[in-house]
């Protein structure tokens, strides 16, 4: 068996949190890179990703503005909010993986709050 790096061991130790507290929600999963922001909401009890946003899409790209920025992460934030509410979701559980709550995922987090989703 491999070890595990601590990065690994934080992601895990969080999922497992999640999945103990979830009740049933989906998940909002967020990955960060150096250059660009991703979030996607996934139904884990069928394991299929529901709805996503990042900064790669074509119309967050023609912005000309970076992706790894807190300004990126709230439209980010935003544009999966109103795609999950029109899907039909409000209620979701944070996952933040292996990333502190602080700069671009808070700011993804807070701005999803204010467009409609709860958690």
């Amino acid at each position: 068996m491999a070890h595990k790096t601590p990065t690994e061991r934080r992601k895990a130790r969080v999922r497992r949190a999640l999945k103990k507290a979830a009740n049933g929600r989906m998940r909002l999963s967020v990955h960060r890179s150096s250059k660009h922001i991703y979030a996607q909401v996934i139904d884990d009890k069928n394991g299929v990703t529901l709805v996503s946003a990042s900064t790669l899409e074509k119309a967050q790209r023609e912005s000309g503005k970076t992706g790894a920025d807190v300004e990126a992460a709230k439209v980010i934030g935003k544009l999966v909010a109103e795609r999950a509410t029109q899907k039909g979701i409000k209620n979701v559980i944070f996952d933040r993986g292996s990333y502190i709550y602080h700069g671009r995922i808070k700011a993804l987090a807070d701005a999803a709050r204010e467009a409609g989703l709860s958690f």
